[in-house]
């Protein structure tokens, strides 16, 4: 056998006894972790034993206990189930309902299901000093149905005015933000993830907002802008108008404004100056037919018989024609050529 071969059976046997003992090392340090989890003072919760939704009626089939650690109990759990479906309840008995989607193995606490003589209403589920108020929308203005409840909003307002120049002018302003949505429509389970065309969205307000929804149903058109589940701060807002949509200044706004009503008056004054010369086209036209029907009206008289009278006897006058030669001139003009130059004289003509 070769030395190599030797010492590579060495060292294999080596690492496979060293592997063999880290591993107890780590498996002797899981059972010290679990021992000592085990010391760790334990109660129980109750949860959910099937996934809940809004108005679901709570019974000991949908619920069930776990064990807890007794340090890390959440406010407003139950220990047992029977606590949870009696406590608070009236002698007589009654039911309590969820108020908002509860998931397999979620402690349900108190603040997720109804007290003491509460139904699962929209009320129930109201924040302190908070009221619930409703505005209508479509499939544009409620973000095409993506609108769900517990998601934030921001509601917008679109209006116009008439300037102090006449023209009108149309803005946008941000009403309210992060506005949470309670219900679409007459629902509002959480859970519910498949968007629907909506008539109207309820959202959770104080009395102010409430008051300023209420004014500017009436004063404009709503609409709502989707926020990031994640985003519920303000911002600071500005008022969007027409001119920031073409980048004009106002001025510009009002002078285009200004041409428009220019032309629009121009074109009223042709149409205007064209209907004169209609009428009197039709004005024209009726004279003439009124001297046409004159005419016609003429023509249908018969003419008196006329008179003939004895023919006028005239003087006739001849005359008389004479040719009288007459008498030739007293001088004459003479024409010499001196070489080729030529001379007259104007001498006496002979008898």
């Amino acid at each position: 056998m070769r030395v190599n071969t030797l010492i590579m059976i060495v060292l294999a046997g080596v690492f496979g006894v060293l592997a063999v003992v880290l591993a107890n090392i780590w498996l002797a340090s899981q059972r010290n972790a679990m021992a000592r989890t085990d010391d760790v003072p334990r109660d129980t919760v109750v949860v959910a034993a099937v996934a809940l939704k809004f108005g679901d009626t709570l019974s000991a089939d949908k619920l069930r206990e776990v064990a807890w650690p007794a340090g890390a109990i959440p406010d407003g759990a139950f220990k047992t189930t029977e606590e949870l479906l009696t406590k608070d309840l009236p002698a007589g008995g009654g039911s309590k309902q969820a108020l908002q989607a509860i998931g397999v193995n979620e402690p349900v606490l108190a603040t997720k299901i109804t007290g003491p003589g509460q139904r699962a209403t929209l009320s129930a589920v109201l924040g302190e000093g908070m009221k619930a108020v409703s505005i209508r929308v479509n499939d544009v203005l409620g973000v095409a149905g993506f609108v769900f409840p517990g998601d934030r909003v921001d509601v917008l307002l679109t209006r116009t005015e008439r300037g102090g120049d006449g023209a009108d002018k149309s803005f946008v302003d941000v009403l309210l933000q992060s506005m949470k949505v309670l219900a679409v429509d007459q629902v509002a389970d959480v859970s519910k993830d498949s968007p629907t065309v909506v008539k109207s969205v309820t959202l959770e307000a104080s009395t102010k907002d409430a008051q300023k929804l209420t004014l500017a149903a009436g004063a404009g058109q709503l609409s709502l802008a989707l926020r990031q589940a994640a985003a519920s701060k303000g911002e600071t807002t500005e008022r969007v108008t027409l001119s920031d949509l073409t980048g004009e200044t106002p001025a510009d706004v009002a002078a285009r404004q200004a041409e428009l009503d220019k032309k629009a008056a121009a074109e009223a004054e042709a149409a205007a100056e064209r209907k004169r010369a209609d009428d009197k086209i039709a004005g024209l036209a009726q004279a003439v037919e009124r001297v046409g029907s004159k005419l016609d009206d003429l023509s249908k008289v018969k003419p008196a018989p006329a008179v003939v009278s004895a023919p006028e006897v005239r003087e006739v006058v001849k005359e008389v024609v004479k040719y009288v030669t007459p008498e030739p001139p007293a001088r004459a003009t003479v024409g010499v050529f001196r070489g080729v130059k030529l001379e007259t004289y104007d001498v006496p003509r002979q008898p």
